[in-house]
């Protein structure tokens, strides 16, 4: 299992290029089942979550080309041609599903195509229970008969298809949003989905099913109504920038007082973190191809939040309270979307920071400063806020069990490193 050494210390310089998102370009992955034609996707990243998503996809029946990029059509990063012209399997084994939460996604498209489907309970980053029972809810709303048996669940849609229906989310949940938004392009009827996610990632997939024939107003509100149709088509779509990332280089410049242009970095995707940056004393102006990011000294204690978009964004947590480790004064870090992610305390604790946990509430008074040491990644985004805080750290940090940094980072030290960083991978 590779590790990643870090010498801190050193002022980032330089520019990053972002990156198509993962979590957008995963649900628009699964909604080529819903057509019989060719969904041609650019801008897809180079993560082993894509590569998950793409060995659970070919078990179903899609026929999957891969292009390089820029020079056909116009896309940058990976283009993939995803063809499910015939679904020769409705099930999603467990030992795919297991990897990786968003699996389950293939759940909403192959009822509403195939009439049934079964699917493992699903895995990924041991951050929170994160049920799937309001995915299930709302598909027995639409006349879905669901089952939980042997560790899968069992959905059989009613005689002629999976009906339009409507469904209040009791609380707001992204997968469950994109499932049932991709059935419900497929149901029979009209299908109104309130305290629908806002997520720029949902936003993406309705304008990808829009471009293959879906009927969807309100896109990009809380309130999403989706006429049924008889079939989709072939669509070109381009994944949108990946925010996290950007986010992420972002919270790089700023804790090693530095300066990024955050090439591709969207305003108003990453609204409530530039605001949060700005308040700990750090400079972010819109450039002409993003953002640029410049550290200005000793960093300001900022409490936040995390919330549904356009709120703080749980999956930028960790990486902030990195930050926060040092800043002046104390900073209160409340995490309201997941029970379990503050699993990256004790390992920043071990380079020195001064955090105590209550319930969902981290109180980090900064230090001085950090020391390298070495730590355990536990999640994707834990894992990064661990080399966030060994590029400003003294001494040397080793990040072990790095294949989480793998699902979400492209590349991640080859690019710290053209900005400045001492870093390296070591292998196994």
């Amino acid at each position: 299992m590779d590790k990643i050494r870090i010498r801190g210390g050193r002022t980032l310089r330089g520019e990053v290029m972002i990156h198509g998102a993962k979590n957008a370009a995963l649900p628009l992955m699964a909604a080529s089942l819903l057509t019989d034609e060719t969904l041609t996707l650019g801008n897809l990243p180079h993560l082993a979550d894509i590569t998950t998503l793409v060995h659970l996809l070919g078990q179903h029946g899609v026929i999957i080309s891969m292009d390089g990029g820029a020079p056909n059509g116009g896309h940058d990063g990976r283009v993939l041609g995803l063809r499910a012209e015939r679904i020769t399997r409705t099930i999603a084994p467990y030992e795919i599903v297991r990897k990786m939460r968003a699996s389950v996604l293939v759940l909403g498209p192959l009822l509403a195509r195939e009439g049934t489907a079964t699917v493992s309970l699903p895995g990924g980053c041991a951050i929170g229970t994160r049920p799937i029972d309001l995915h299930l809810a709302a598909l027995e709303q639409m006349g879905a008969r669901i089952e939980l048996k042997g560790g899968y669940v069992h959905a059989l849609a009613p005689t002629g298809g999976l009906r339009g229906a409507e469904i209040r989310f009791p609380t707001v949940s992204v997968g469950a949003t994109e499932n049932i938004l991709m059935a419900a392009t497929l149901a029979k009827g009209t299908t109104v989905l309130h305290n629908a996610a806002r997520e720029p990632e949902v936003t993406d997939l309705a304008h990808c099913l829009v471009a293959m024939g879906a009927a969807i107003e309100g896109i990009g509100t809380d309130c999403l109504t989706i006429e049924g149709r008889d079939r989709l088509h072939a669509a070109d779509y381009t994944v949108l920038p990946d925010r996290i990332e950007a986010g992420t280089y972002a919270f790089a410049a700023a804790i090693t007082g530095g300066e990024i242009e955050v090439v591709g970095g969207r305003v108003d995707h990453l609204d409530a973190a530039i605001g949060a940056l700005q308040a700990a004393g750090v400079s972010v102006t819109p450039s002409a191809r993003g953002l640029k990011v410049k550290g200005q000294g000793r960093l300001k204690a900022v409490d936040i939040t995390t919330q549904p978009f356009p709120g703080f964004p749980t999956d930028l947590q960790a990486q902030f309270m990195a930050l926060m480790t040092l800043a002046d004064g104390a900073s209160m870090i409340t995490e309201t979307i997941f029970e379990n992610r503050f699993m990256h305390v004790p390992e920043l604790a071990r380079m020195g920071a001064d955090i105590t946990v209550r319930g969902n509430t981290a109180l980090v008074h900064g230090v001085p400063a950090l020391r390298g040491a070495p730590v355990m990644a536990t999640d994707l985004r834990a894992s990064v806020s661990m080399v966030l805080a060994a590029l400003a750290a003294e001494g040397e940090t080793i990040v072990n069990r790095v294949y989480h940094l793998d699902r979400g980072y492209e590349r991640i030290e080859e690019r710290l490193r053209a900005c400045g960083a001492d870093i390296e991978r070591l292998p196994e």
